[in-house]
Parts: structure tokens; sequence; C-alpha cells
């Protein structure tokens, strides 16, 4: 079996400087859509491509064959484009870029009806009001579809639509596409055609209708980006995680949730982002491409492309950027920033703290406004906190340093150099007082 998707369109009513297939739809593109679930029903996926086609061949993966079609007329030129794709011994699945959530089960339906014998298998639907789509007609054991502008008065009251979805044997469409034309008020070549001049046709039918929904507008693809988020959040109830306020909670599809997790107002969970068992996530937080652990508690804050292990708590207020750790029961407090940085077991830094760069042992405290100097204005440099350090308040770690295992740092200080473990490190001039000065000083005034 061989899947070929057509995405050589420009998707003019999108209004948008990028490619149709490229605009994502639940945090991926939609063709990315369209390209996974080809993958688990074919041994070969080839895609056709058309406007700004090096743009969308960045998108695609490599193992994807790419073919160009170089002036849009149709669905039959599209295919005609790829015809070095098409095998006589092998079936050719068509579809979509623009019509990203066909299923799997329903391209296996289609595939295992059309093993039982035919040119080509339709995958059709019935819809209330079909007006502006092409019918597919049954006469007897034959099919025929007809567009919606060439449909009589008689046949109007159909309500069976083709979807533009089929299954072709490779040998009849090898001889099919040769012979269609493109005698129509657009002057282009249509697949439906190649359906037309078939013997032998079998139907399979959907009723599921966000399956077949091809994005042409925004307005489309917000609606189906609505049905999706819906469709996640139920399944996500369903599976024991409770969610408070699903109309303000925004959950990509190919986000995990373990259960007796609660999900709080306002909250953002994106991308590849897996969460444990009896966490508190939010309100108003947003979390992207992370790995979070069990019993932890994420309250107000962004976290970027993170780890985080079990029984930490984040918030409020805070942001973890890419590559940041936190081992298990570490604490993350307000107005508290990390990047790439590792926080060791235990560890707390709870007030305006800025961490980067950084490698943090276990039970070491860091003060409020500890800021970890890591760029010189040419590289980014590290600092190493060992296990048990204490960081005093308003500290500047200035990188490349190492803080020793129990070394307590005094508020306030710049340390520039390392300090052995249980040393106190002190980098501050030593107070001044004058006595009654202020008092003097108002007198000369």
């Amino acid at each position: 079996m061989r899947a070929l998707v057509l995405a050589a369109g420009k998707g003019t009513r999108m209004k948008s400087k990028i490619p149709k297939v490229l605009h994502p739809l639940s945090g991926r593109p939609m063709i990315e859509w369209v390209i996974e679930t080809a993958g688990k029903v074919a041994q070969k996926v080839g895609v056709v491509l058309g406007f700004e086609a090096e743009l969308v061949r960045k998108a695609l993966p490599e193992w994807v064959d790419v073919f160009v079609q170089g002036e849009q007329l149709g669905t039959a030129h599209a295919v005609m484009c790829a015809k070095d794709f098409i095998e006589p011994g092998d079936d050719v699945l068509i579809l979509y870029g623009d019509v990203p959530l066909i299923s799997e089960n329903t391209l296996k339906r289609m595939i295992e009806e059309h093993r039982k014998g035919a040119d080509v298998t339709i995958l059709v639907a019935d819809l209330e009001d079909p007006s502006g789509y092409g019918r597919v007609i049954q006469d007897g054991d034959k099919y025929r579809i007809i567009e919606d502008t060439d449909l009589p008065e008689e046949l109007k009251s159909v309500t069976t639509i083709n979807t533009g979805f089929y299954v072709f044997s490779g040998d009849f469409l090898l001889r099919a596409l040769p012979e269609i034309k493109n005698e129509n008020a657009k002057g282009e070549y249509y697949l439906t055609d190649a359906v037309n001049f078939a013997e032998k046709v079998r139907v399979v039918r959907t009723d599921d209708l966000l399956e077949i929904t091809g994005v042409n507008t925004r307005k489309t693809l917000v609606w189906l980006e609505e049905q999706l988020r819906m469709r996640k959040i139920e399944e996500l109830l369903e599976n024991g995680v409770t969610i408070l306020d699903p109309a303000t909670t925004y959950i990509h599809y190919s986000v995990e949730i373990g259960m007796d997790t609660v999900i709080y107002p306002m909250t953002f969970i994106e991308g590849k982002s897996r969460v444990g068992e009896n966490c508190e996530i939010g309100p108003m937080t947003r979390i992207v491409d992370c790995e979070i652990g069990n019993n932890v508690k994420i309250t107000r804050s962004e976290c970027f492309k993170s780890v985080i292990e079990d029984d930490v708590s984040v918030g409020p207020f805070a942001r973890l950027r890419e590559g940041t750790i936190l081992k298990k029961s570490s604490k993350i407090g307000n107005f508290v920033e990390i990047k790439k940085s590792t926080i060791g077991e235990g560890t707390k830094a709870q007030h305006l703290s800025y961490i980067g760069d950084a490698f943090v042992g276990k039970n070491v405290n860091v003060g409020a406004g500890t800021i970890t100097c890591n760029y010189d204005g040419k590289k980014k440099n590290p600092t190493f906190i060992e296990d048990g350090a204490f960081i005093g308040s308003n500290s500047s770690l200035v990188a490349p340093v190492r803080i020793g295992k129990g070394a307590l740092i005094g508020a306030g200080s710049v340390i520039t150099e390392d300090v052995p473990p249980y040393s106190l490190g002190l980098g501050r001039a030593r107070q001044v007082v004058k006595e009654g000065w202020v008092l003097k000083k108002r007198k000369e005034e």
C-alpha cells in the first residue's frame, strides 16, 4: 500500500504568506497529522507540493517521497505529477494535506474493503446540506460522481457526498490518468473522472464529519481546533483528570495527563508534554514540551522544555526555560527564572532569583535575590553549587565558579572565586557608620 498526500495548494482564502498545510492544528502543522496517519497504514508515503514547496519540504520527514506540481491544474494533475510513485502492483491511497483529522481506523476500513476486489474505493458521507459537494450516485452495482454544478434537478435530494478520499488499484490508476480530460469550466483535471471510468467501485461510509473536514479558511481552522480541544478534554475527564473550567483550558491533543491531576482555569498545556498523577496545574499556567512527574504543583508559571520530577512545587510567577531539570522535592518560588540548569533534590530557590547554566546539588538554600552571572559578554559560563550549601540573599555568583559542599555565602556578596567546602564566602565592603551625620548635614544646609 502506498499513500499519496496532495498538498500543492496555496490556500488563498487563508490570506496568509504561509502555505495552508503548515498552519498549526493543536500545535502541529496540518500536514504532519496527515503524514503520521498515512505512515500507519502505508509502506510508502509520497507528497505532492506546489506553493512554497521548499518551505513545506522542510516540515516533512526525510522518509517521505516529494513531488512538485509546478502549476495547480486539479487533483488528477497533481497525481500525474507523482506518476513515478505509482506502481502497477500496489494500491494507492489518496489523502489531502489540508484535511488533517482523517483517522487510521477509517483508512484501514477503506483498504480492507478495497482488497475485496475493486478498481477504486471511495469514502463517502451523508450531509443534511450537501450543497457544494459532488454527489455519489449509485446505479445498480455501479457508482458515479456528479459535481454539484452539474447535478440534474431530480438528483438534488441525494445527500451522499464524495469526500475526496480514494483507494485506487495502481494498475487501474495508471490506465485512467491519461484518459482524464480538462473539458470543464476551470480547465482542470479531476480525479472524479477516474472514478467514473471504473468498472468495479466500492464505497465506505463515515459518520465522523471532523475527519473529512477540509480547512480552507481560518474560520474553519479555529472551529476544527475547538472541536479537537473538546475531544481531548472529554477524553481526559473520562480517564480521571479533573478540569475545573474546560472553557478556559487549552490542552493539545498530543498531551498525556495522569489520573487525579487537577487542571485549574486559564491553563495551557502544549506540545509533547506529559503530566503525572495527583498534580495541581494552574491557574494561569503555560506548559510546553515538559516532562512532569507525580504530586507536582505548578501555580501561575511558565515552563518550557523542562523536566520536573516528583513532589516538586513551582511558582507562583516562576519561569522555567529550556534545559531546566528540577529534581525530586525541590521548590522553586515566586519570580524565579531558571535556564539550562539542574536543581538538586530538596533544594529551594523561593524568591526573586536567576539561575542559569548551573548545577545545583541536594538540599541547597538559594536566598532571595541570588543571581548566577553566567554571561561574560562572549560566552556562557557554568556555576557549580554543591550539596548542602547556603547562598545568602542578594548574592551574585560570577561564573565560572564553584561553591563547595556545605559552604555558606554571606548575604550581599559578589563571589568571583571558588569557595571550598564548609567555608564562609564573603565578597562585600566593610560597613561604615558615621553617627549623627544626617543631623549635621541638615544643620549645614
